[in-house]
């Protein structure tokens, strides 16, 4: 079995967002500054003045505000350029400090003045309510960052954030929403480095995923589930190592045969416009990718 990143490539110049485009390039190109300071300006296209990312940097949420889930995915990309690489990130964490609850979680969502082709639930929820799903979503990007760039990982938001996805996961008693387990174990992952506290609770959570690794995500579309390598994608890093080796191959096997005829991967979950469809299917291809190289697939 294999992967055909021809093909990918295909799918992406057809279909993909520049954004994505640049990581595929420097993903299975060369890792040198032109291809890191391309993926750097893609992301610039959707900054704010404000020092926050928005006009649907997440596909389904389509509004220009500067969001957190948009901190999310410029921290993605920015990690992908590599060391030490993006000016803007200090202005990121300036803004996310400023967005931040006094709890020290992250709403899911800022208020959307235009909901057009925005998904409901980042439209209908409580901008005065911390969800930890978003903010270890952020936090985990945050500190994949944070480990090449020393003005990131002094920034004093990053330890306030820390703190409370420590107490908010230390809290969980029972499995939590399918989407919270995933950006949970990720951020135990990206802090078990750093922080030893977080061994100890990834021990704890890694409970709720099954040995295959199959968690459905309760009230989604039909089917849609979380798979093994959305929790533990990468080998060698902590989380990785609570899980079997043979469940592991099996879902390589599985991310490798869902490569389409038209070359990219599929999503499961519905996208709330026809944009937002083709532009998720491109940013799964790249992290089918990623992941299957990085496995060495």
């Amino acid at each position: 079995m294999s992967i055909d990143t021809g093909r990918a490539a295909a799918f992406l110049a057809a279909h993909g967002r520049v954004l994505d485009r640049r990581r595929f390039a420097l993903l299975t190109g060369e890792a040198n500054p032109a291809n890191r300071e391309a993926v750097l300006a893609a992301v610039e296209g959707y900054r704010n003045g404000d020092g926050g990312y928005g006009w649907g940097i997440e596909p389904d949420l389509r509004a220009p505000e500067s969001q957190p889930a948009g901190a999310l995915h410029a921290l993605e990309a920015i990690g992908d350029a590599g060391p030490g690489a993006a000016p803007a990130t200090v202005r990121l964490f300036d803004w996310l400090d400023s967005v931040t609850l006094p709890d020290g979680g992250l709403p899911f969502a800022l208020p959307v003045a235009n909901p057009v082709a925005c998904a409901p639930f980042w439209v209908e929820t409580d901008p005065g309510a911390s969800s930890l799903q978003i903010t270890a979503g952020v936090a985990a990007q945050a500190h994949r960052v944070a480990r090449s760039d020393d003005r990131a990982r002094e920034h004093p938001w990053l330890a306030r954030v820390t703190r409370y996805c420590f107490d908010e996961i230390d809290r969980l008693d029972e499995a939590p929403f399918a989407y919270v387990l995933s950006f949970a174990l990720k951020f135990l992952d990206a802090t078990a480095d750093t922080h030893p506290e977080a061994s100890e609770l990834l021990q704890c959570l890694h409970r709720y995923v099954p040995a295959d690794g199959a968690v459905p995500v309760a009230g989604g579309s039909e089917g849609e589930t979380l798979h093994l390598l959305d929790f533990a994608p990468e080998p060698g890093r902590p989380v990785r190592a609570l899980v079997d080796d043979d469940a592991v191959a099996h879902d390589l096997d599985r991310l490798e045969a869902g490569q389409q005829a038209d070359g990219g991967w599929a999503v499961d979950f519905t996208s709330h416009s026809e944009a937002a469809t083709l532009e998720w299917r491109g940013y799964v291809t790249v992290s089918a990718v990623a992941t299957l190289r990085a496995n060495g697939r």
